[in-house]
């Protein structure tokens, strides 16, 4: 039994055939995104990079963080965990929550957080939550400076727009990199910055094409191939 159309996804198909075989730039694509938007919310809109990795091998991961000139649209809880002498530092940072006092907290399954930075000598009291943090993505990490000997300066990067990204097993990067709401030339500066990091962060074991495909969606709605040429050329 196939499902009713709605008369907003109907227009945004309609519209889609007219156009598939037609090439478009970065700039037109954003538009075309918005313009097949249908749902009522600030929708995010996200990027895949399908990457030409094998991350089963440890030199050919590619993780890292991006400060996205203006950000992702979302406000990013953060958990410090530091020394009582750091936690008026990174209360005034902008951390939401700060405090030893969460270590205990999670062990018993609290996790509402987005992403948790920790001074290096808080590391060692870690051990017993990593099963719970990891899986989640949680755990802090040197390479994705989540460990950090000045914390409160972590902080205020991601708030202020700073993300972390990481291939999964299929060598995809997922993230978001802004909101329907954001003008077109926020988004194009959001995707070009994450972009080159990307391409930075390319293994140099890595043979053969490195970045397969790009696309580009917003929640709920239509996913639009990026052209390749646009990113490889700088």
């Amino acid at each position: 039994m196939s499902k009713k159309l709605t008369k907003n996804k109907k227009k945004a198909l309609d519209k889609i055939s007219k156009i598939s075989s037609k090439k478009f730039s970065l700039e037109e694509r954003i538009l075309l995104i918005k313009e097949t938007n249908f749902v009522k919310f600030d929708a995010s809109i996200d990027i895949y990079v399908h990457l030409g990795v094998d991350v089963r091998f440890p030199n050919q991961m590619v993780r890292g963080t991006v400060s996205l000139p203006h950000g992702t649209g979302k406000n990013v809880c953060v958990l410090a965990l530091v020394p009582k002498d750091k936690e008026l530092e990174v209360k005034k940072a902008g951390a939401d929550y700060v405090g030893l006092n969460y270590i205990e907290k999670i062990k018993s399954g609290w996790t509402n957080v987005d992403v948790i930075v920790a001074s290096p000598s808080i590391m060692g009291l870690l051990g017993d939550v990593g099963k719970i943090l990891g899986p989640k993505g949680l755990m802090p990490n040197p390479k994705m400076e989540t460990v950090s000997i000045n914390p409160e300066k972590s902080v205020k990067e991601i708030k202020s727009g700073k993300i972390t990204f990481k291939a999964d097993r299929y060598g995809i990067v997922h993230s978001s990199i802004g909101r329907i709401s954001f003008s077109d030339q926020c988004l194009l500066d959001n995707i070009k910055e994450f972009m080159k990091t990307i391409i930075r962060n390319k293994p140099f074991t890595s043979k053969g094409s490195y970045i397969k495909s790009v696309y580009l969606s917003s929640t709920m709605g239509y996913s639009f191939p990026l052209d390749l040429k646009s990113f490889m050329k700088k």
